[in-house]
C-alpha cells in the first residue's frame, strides 16, 4: 500500500512536501519551520513525521490552543522554544465607538495584500478588541501597509504572545458513531439534520471543508477536517477511532455555533 492511499490526491502535493522536509531535516541536522497550517494539514505533518524518529515535529501558533500554527520539525535531540516559531503578534486599533469590524472583513482585507493565507494565523476578536498573528517574515510589511479595514482606519501595535487575548473554548464535543466518513452523515451528525437536508446544504455550496466549498456529499472526511456550515456553524472531525463490532465508525468531534 502506498502512502497516499492514506490521503485525498488533492492532498498528494502537501504529502511530498511533508517528506521533502522531513528528509531535510535527517540529512542536514538541521530544522525546518512551516508556514500557518490547518488542522488537517497538523494531521497530516503528525502522521508522517511520527513520534518514534529521528526527527520531530511541533506545532506551536502564538498560544497553546491556536487553531492555525506554524509546524517546526527538528532532530531528536533538539528542545524547541517559542523564538524558533518566528511568530508576531498585533493589536489593531480602531475607532471601536464608531466601527465593528468582523472576522470576515479582517481576513479579506489580509489577504487584499497579496499574501498567502499561509503566512497567517489566527484572527481573535473578543469584545473591542481585535488581534492578528502573522508570520515573522511579514510582519513589518503588514505593519506598514495595514492601513484601513473597510472605512475604519487602523494602526497595527506589536505585542508579546503573552498578552494575546484568551477565547473562551465553546466547542462542544461528543463521542459518537456513524455508518460512513461522508460528508452529508456527518452534517447529518453533528447538527441533528436529516441526511435530506444535509444534501441540500451541501449541494447549495453552503459547505466548506478546511475553507473550501466542498459540493460533493460523498465527500470524505478525515481527521482535524474543520466544517464551515452557513447557518450551523463550525464542526471539527477531532479523531476517527475505529470501526465498532457493528461496522459503523466511533468519531470524536466538535461544534461551535
Amino acid at each position: 500500500m502506498s502512502i497516499y492511499d492514506h490521503y485525498r490526491k488533492e492532498e498528494h502535493l502537501f504529502v511530498d512536501q511533508v517528506i521533502s522536509w522531513k528528509e531535510h531535516v535527517l540529512e542536514r541536522y538541521t530544522y525546518k519551520l512551516t508556514d500557518f497550517l490547518d488542522l488537517r494539514e497538523q494531521t497530516i505533518m503528525s502522521s508522517i513525521i511520527g513520534s518514534q524518529s529521528e526527527c520531530l515535529v511541533s506545532f506551536f501558533g502564538g498560544q497553546d490552543d491556536s487553531e492555525r500554527k506554524r509546524a517546526l520539525i527538528y532532530p531528536n535531540y533538539y528542545t524547541p522554544s517559542d523564538e524558533d516559531y518566528s511568530i508576531v503578534a498585533f493589536n489593531l486599533n480602531y475607532a471601536s465607538k464608531f466601527h465593528t469590524l468582523s472576522h470576515r472583513q479582517i481576513l479579506g482585507t489580509l489577504m487584499s495584500l497579496k499574501m498567502t493565507r499561509a503566512k497567517f494565523g489566527d484572527i481573535l476578536l473578543k469584545n473591542e478588541v481585535v488581534q492578528i498573528i502573522v508570520a515573522k517574515e511579514i510582519a513589518s510589511f503588514v505593519e506598514n501597509n495595514l492601513n484601513s479595514i473597510g472605512k475604519s482606519p487602523i494602526k497595527l501595535m506589536e505585542i508579546q504572545l503573552n498578552e494575546l487575548i484568551q477565547i473562551e473554548d465553546e466547542w462542544q464535543t461528543k463521542n459518537s458513531t456513524v455508518s460512513s466518513l461522508r460528508l452529508d452523515v456527518l452534517l447529518s451528525e453533528f447538527y441533528n439534520i436529516s441526511r435530506q437536508k444535509a444534501q441540500l446544504v451541501i449541494k447549495a455550496g453552503h459547505v466548506k471543508v478546511n475553507q473550501k466549498i466542498v459540493d460533493s456529499t460523498s465527500f470524505q472526511c478525515g481527521e482535524g477536517d474543520l466544517l464551515s456550515v452557513k447557518g450551523f456553524g463550525r464542526g471539527i472531525l477531532l479523531s476517527i477511532d475505529g470501526l465498532s463490532k457493528k461496522e459503523k465508525w466511533r468519531i470524536y468531534y466538535g461544534v461551535k455555533k
